[in-house]
């Protein structure tokens, strides 16, 4: 198979872990006999530094060209702490979401029983916890009318949805419980707001479409608590916008890291493959970033390539490297492996270099960890 991907390193530590991503999927094209080409382009902060723009005509172009996109992180500590700024990294993000037509964010949330004790949830509650969180990408009111005054003391921001962003994602949601739990909740607050009431209704009216899955109902604020409190009741959650965002980030507690949460947005011809994390600025070059999101993000755009095999490969590997405890500073502040180390070892584990029953001893020395 010969795919063609589009790359966007951006800003922070999303070049760093992108390369380990790149290299892990070399390592799968090796093994199993397929081509990926990587065509790399610009976004965010490095867009504006180099261009002036957030996102340059050439990066659209280039990203409609392929057949998926590998992106890093958006985002730099100079804008984020300027609020009077016209032209911002994460513009970019927002409009490459809306050009391609990017609506549905999936987002998985998986507990890995060796890190259970590093999430601030009691290790009881966060057993066997896998659900995925379907947010609306393209809607909503981070795309809404936007003002305010000249004395900035009133501001307005509105939120609109249709019944056709609604049934679009639903109908993916849907789709996806068929496949797993057959269990699918929206998260909405249809007591306060008009999109929630279209939101619920439309989804209401679409289940019978789906009689298999089992359809419920959460205000926003309740399925907040519940993710803390009972995560395992979760199969399938659905939301717009706003709300996907914040769940999202608030179930990355449940795997101990915001470092190991991957993500897809899905278009109707369009698909770009992310780690949930931000640009991390802070820990920028210092070969410290969690990679095992992006990989996992790779593993996701396989799926897509219908390369189920090797997806399972590759979180296979990931899931090896977590059980013997081969993570970075973020989950482990002591004893820690580098970011391109952790690369290194999910590769030499894709490719057969190394198995599953390992000698701590024949670790290399370049392997080992620095203390």
């Amino acid at each position: 198979m010969i795919k063609n991907i589009a790359v966007i390193f951006g800003d922070g530590i999303g070049p760093e872990v992108t390369q380990q991503s790149i290299k892990v999927l070399d390592n799968v094209a090796e093994k199993f006999g397929h081509q990926f080409n990587y065509n790399f382009c610009l976004m965010g902060a490095a867009a504006i530094d180099k261009t002036g723009d957030p996102l340059p005509d050439k990066t659209v172009e280039i990203c409609l060209k392929s057949d998926a996109i590998l992106f890093g992180a958006v985002g730099h500590p100079k804008y984020d702490n300027d609020p009077a700024a016209k032209v911002r990294p994460e513009q970019g993000l927002l409009k490459l979401r809306k050009s391609l037509q990017l609506f549905a964010n999936i987002r998985p949330v998986t507990a890995y029983s060796s890190l259970l004790h590093l999430s601030p949830i009691k290790s009881k509650v966060l057993e066997q916890v896998d659900f995925i969180i379907y947010r609306e990408l393209t809607g909503g009111i981070y795309f809404g009318e936007k003002k305010t005054n000249e004395e900035h003391t009133w501001a307005y921001d509105s939120c609109a949805y249709t019944r056709e962003e609604v049934e679009r994602i639903a109908h993916l949601a849907f789709q996806s419980a068929q496949r797993r739990k057959k269990k699918l909740t929206l998260v909405d607050k249809a007591n306060v707001l008009e999109t929630s009431r279209l939101w619920r209704k439309v989804v209401q009216e679409m289940a019978s479409q789906y009689p298999d899955v089992q359809l419920n109902f959460l205000f926003v604020d309740n399925a907040a608590m519940q993710i803390i409190l009972n995560p395992r009741q979760f199969d399938i959650i659905l939301t717009e916008n706003l709300f996907g965002d914040i769940l999202s980030d608030e179930a990355s507690v449940i795997s101990g890291s915001l470092g190991l949460l991957p993500s897809a947005s899905i278009g109707n011809s369009n698909a770009m493959f992310e780690p949930v994390h931000g640009s991390y600025s802070t820990a920028a070059g210092k070969d410290i970033a969690n990679p095992l999101g992006s990989i996992l993000s790779a593993a996701m755009m396989l799926d897509y390539f219908n390369l189920k095999e090797e997806a399972a490969l590759v979180r296979e590997a990931v899931s090896w490297t977590i059980s013997h405890l081969f993570v970075t500073k973020d989950i482990d502040p002591i004893n820690f492996y580098f970011t391109s180390t952790v690369g290194e070892l999910i590769c030499d584990y894709v490719s057969g270099r190394i198995t599953g029953d390992i000698n701590q001893e024949n670790i290399e020395l370049r392997k080992s960890t620095i203390i």
